[in-house]
């Protein structure tokens, strides 16, 4: 098999699955090399992929839901879900048992600047909830880390943030913990992407990456969370590890991360939904167009 690019978009906790599987030598076991591709800036691993810089990126689908809505003949498509779960959470200074997202009409929010996913699916949430999204006010233009520190100060009433802020602010006594995006239930937010011409032309390579992914999903399932630290420790070099077990603790009690590589349609149709109330696509590019479930069903046929 022909070594593969695979593309990060940038560095989280949440993409723990991804890191795991490269730790393990998942990949390597089911015979394909795979090099991995540092990002910092997350819209350029769909340019990567296109570019024909790397093989493949993972990534959230609402790229390929943006590019099939610009262009309807995209050939971009997601396969091999990981994470399937939102991992943002909305943190105040205070405990407040019980909140409800309507209680944000009289708050200052401080939502996420660095990725617009987070926005997009909390503002469907807030409009289920049977309050306007655009009617709170909301600081948009600051990354998390300064949004934190804005709800430790009491400069901010409420911040959207992901691990190990929450996590690191708990520990500090100077966050709480009011609402879990992924409380909402399944919504898609991280698989593998590539296009149609490199699916076909690396379907054995990128058929053995989803088996890889698939052990490493059902290891990562049962190892606990200390172990699973120890194993992605290298890619968080400055994290301390007591924290870094404590954010996979949190995210897989919420079940972000899937059990297996499959991509079903409803958290799909739930992200899609979500990007239409908010105005970030003007139309349902829809799941078949988007999505390829085959390959993941013809690896995981091929490993038994």
């Amino acid at each position: 098999m022909r070594q593969i690019r695979l593309q990060e978009p940038f560095r989280a906790v949440f993409y723990a699955p991804f890191y795991a599987a490269l730790a393990r030598n998942a990949y390597k076991d089911q015979g394909v090399e795979v090099e991995l591709i540092s990002g910092t800036v997350p819209s350029l691993a769909k340019d990567s992929v296109l570019s024909g810089a790397a093989d493949l990126a993972w990534g959230g689908p609402m790229r390929i839901l943006l590019a099939h809505d610009a262009d309807p003949a995209s050939p971009l498509r997601n396969f091999g879900a990981a994470i399937l779960g939102d991992p943002f959470f909305l943190i105040g200074r205070e405990p407040r048992p019980g909140f409800k997202l309507t209680e944000l009409r009289d708050m200052t929010l401080g939502t996420v600047s660095e990725v617009p996913t987070p926005w997009w699916t909390l503002q469907d949430d807030i409009r289920r909830a049977g309050l306007d999204p655009d009617s709170i006010q909301r600081v948009t233009d600051q990354p998390m880390a300064a949004n934190a520190a804005a709800v430790a100060e009491g400069r901010l009433d409420a911040a959207q943030l992901f691990e190990p802020f929450v996590s690191q602010m708990e520990a500090a006594g100077t966050g709480h913990v009011w609402h879990a995006a992924a409380s909402r239930g399944r919504t898609s937010y991280t698989t593998f992407y590539s296009s149609v011409d490199r699916i076909a032309e690396l379907a054995p390579e990128f058929r053995a990456m989803i088996r890889g992914l698939a052990a490493t999903q059902h290891w990562f399932m049962a190892a606990p969370p200390a172990e699973i630290a120890q194993t992605i420790a290298g890619y968080f070099p400055a994290m301390d590890l007591l924290l870094l077990a404590r954010c996979i603790e949190r995210y897989r009690g919420l079940c972000i991360w899937t059990a297996t590589p499959h991509f079903p349609p409803e958290p799909f149709e739930r992200l899609q939904a979500a990007m239409l109330s908010g105005g970030a696509i003007s139309r349902a590019p829809g799941y078949v167009h988007c999505v390829d479930d085959a390959i993941t069903i013809a690896a995981l046929n091929e490993k038994s």
